[in-house]
């Protein structure tokens, strides 16, 4: 056993796991954050996926242990209390989703597509990125419409900041 210590959605946690325990894990099982899902358990899917100190992760293959001291955001964790994060928004403006298995790991990677590219994405460029999280619900055709409407509400709502 080992204890492991995270800032998760801005919140210091330790949690006390056997050292085989992966990510996805301490979230859901331990921390009862539940948006984040397993869908395949072997990194095919990406409906996992967090991001560990701001960079997309898919939690499914990192070993808690591998986390200890990092600051991890979950889907739980992006919205500013009512208010949905700019991508949420989009995702729900423009029905980029169908089930809702696969939005939060789908969010979450949008979120640092967009970090990422900027001003520089198009609709290649996101579905290029997008490759390693599936839907098996839609074509994918909204989701990638999220992505660039939230792609300008992102680059608004960093500028009033």
């Amino acid at each position: 056993m080992s204890t492991v210590k995270l800032t998760v959605n801005g919140k210091a946690v330790a949690v006390d796991v056997e050292d085989r325990t992966l990510l996805v894990h301490v979230l859901r099982d331990h921390l009862n954050l539940t948006g984040t899902h397993v869908g395949c358990d072997t990194s095919q899917c990406g409906a996992c996926v967090v991001h560990v100190d701001g960079r997309a992760v898919k939690s499914c293959t990192m070993l808690a242990g591998q986390a200890d001291g990092a600051n991890v955001t979950t889907i739980e964790g992006i919205a500013k209390g009512d208010e949905l994060h700019p991508m949420q928004a989009a995702f729900r403006d423009n029905h980029g989703l169908q089930c809702g298995y696969c939005t939060p790991g789908m969010i979450m990677s949008a979120i640092d597509i967009v970090q990422r590219h900027g001003g520089q994405l198009d609709e290649a460029t996101v579905r290029h990125e997008l490759e390693g999280n599936i839907c098996r619900c839609t074509g994918y055709h909204n989701i990638v419409k999220a992505v660039l409407d939230a792609a300008g509400r992102m680059k608004v709502s960093q500028a009033a900041e």
